[in-house]
Order: C-alpha cells, then structure tokens, then sequence
C-alpha cells in the first residue's frame, strides 16, 4: 500500500515537473514540442541574419544552423525579398500601368483616351459609380447642387460653359489628381471604374 502510494506520489511530483519546465519566464522561453510548428521565423525583407549560429541553442533544424538563421544566399544585397525584373513596371489588378502624370499636368492628361470601351454596360454601372462618388457633390444631374456641394461650395456644374468641353482625360485626370476644391480620388476609385464614370458623364449628364 505504502509502495502504492509513493508510486502515485513520485508520478504527481513528476507531472508537475514536466508542466512546471514548459512555462516561460524570465529569459526562459520554456520548452516546446516541435517548436518551429508553434513559432516560425519570419524572414526580414530588406535585411538577413547571416550568422549560421544565431539561435543555436533553441535550433533542431536538420540542417544544423540556428533557428534565427534566415539568410537566402542566392538574393543579393543581404536583402531576403527579391527585387522586381529590371525595366519592369508594376500593374493594377486590371492590368492598367500605374498613373503618374502630376496634378498640374492638365495638358498631357488631355490626350489621354478613355481605355474602356464604351457600351451600354459600362455606361449604366458609370451610373451607379456617379451616384456613390460624385453625386454628393456634383448633384443627381450634374449640375453642382448637391447636398455636400450646398455646403463646400464653387462645385462645378459639368452641364455648363467650358466643362462640356473637356476632354475625357482631363475629367479622369481631374479625378484622380484633384482641382481646386476637389480633393483626389485616386486612392478610393479605380483607374478602370474612373474611366466608367467619364463615359457617363459625357454621354448621358452632359446630353441631357
């Protein structure tokens, strides 16, 4: 009985050993099965750890480096992201080059033309895009009465004087870039759902 009971008492204190030698604390980080399942090594983009010994003394990698080792000796510069092509330029989700024309450059925006083509689909979600965007401003019809126009005032009236006028890449470019009281829109509309807008104003708010 007495063996019995010693046995039970040495499994406990064995179990709360064992429970007790897995916590962290201090500079200890406790013990852990598998490791590398519970905590990876995320690799720095623009830098690498390059000494083979770093983390040794947590490491089981079967490579027999330290776990703190992330260098990728075939990516140059000690970098671990890998640079883009040389010459390559990257694109928008719809496969359009990035705009980098400047705000007070009006005139090349000018001979831009619209890139989408024009149908009758493309002009009934312009319509539906107007009406998130620009209606607040511009007014249902364009005319610079809306709601937040009423109050920051000066909105243009894309129905009257020279803006019938305007070019489909200056109104893009308007757009993206900002006019005036206008702020930018480039960072909240796509380029492509730009371009949908234009149409819509030039074929339907500025035919009416």
């Amino acid at each position: 009985m007495k063996i019995t009971h010693s046995i039970y008492t040495l499994l406990f204190a064995g179990s709360a050993f064992v429970l007790a030698s897995c916590g962290a604390s201090g500079d200890h980080p406790g013990y852990e099965y598998a490791p590398q399942m519970y905590n990876s090594v995320a690799y720095e983009p623009l830098s690498q750890i390059v000494n083979e010994e770093e983390g040794s003394w947590l490491s089981s990698r079967e490579d027999g480096k330290g776990e703190f080792f992330n260098s990728n000796i075939n990516n140059p510069h000690r970098m671990n992201m890998r640079e883009p092509v040389e010459g390559t330029v990257p694109r928008t989700k719809d496969g359009s080059l990035p705009y980098r024309l400047k705000a007070f450059e009006l005139e090349e925006a000018a001979n831009i033309p619209n890139p989408v083509e024009l149908t009758d689909q493309v002009i009934a979600e312009g319509r539906v895009l107007y009406r998130q965007y620009c209606s607040t401003c511009h007014g249902p019809n364009g005319e610079g009465d809306g709601k937040a126009g009423e109050v920051v005032g000066g909105v243009a009236n894309l129905k009257g004087g020279a803006y019938i006028d305007l070019p489909e890449g200056h109104i893009f470019h308007v757009i993206m870039k900002g006019k005036g009281r206008m702020g930018a829109h480039g960072s909240q509309i796509s380029q492509e759902r730009i371009w949908k807008i234009v149409h819509y104003v030039k074929q339907e708010i500025q035919k009416q």
